[in-house]
């Protein structure tokens, strides 16, 4: 086996090592993601959860628009316009 070889079956093992531990953590994530699951299905008051879950999310959206939508113009540029248009009107008096 020359060093080439060598180091191909290394990198080759490598990759499956890693794919190895990924498909492990993904199922042990999804396991636990599920018994989260059953453990709020399972409670008395999933109803106000699911709408305080609703009201969270609906407010993250709101956050989330505001903070890519055009926004307003800033507090002191307003005031610079008013001030602007103040000395404006006096001059012209």
């Amino acid at each position: 086996m020359t060093r080439e070889t060598g180091r191909r079956e290394g990198s080759d093992s490598q990759a499956v090592l890693l794919v190895a531990g990924l498909a492990d953590l993904t199922v042990s994530t999804l396991g636990s993601a599920l018994g989260t699951v059953r453990g709020l299905l399972r409670r008395s008051d999933a109803t106000e959860l699911a709408a305080e879950a609703e009201r969270d999310l609906r407010a993250r959206g709101r956050l989330v628009l505001d903070r890519y939508a055009d926004s307003p113009p800033a507090h002191l540029e307003i005031l610079a316009r008013h001030v602007m248009a103040r000395h404006g009107a006096e001059g012209r008096r």
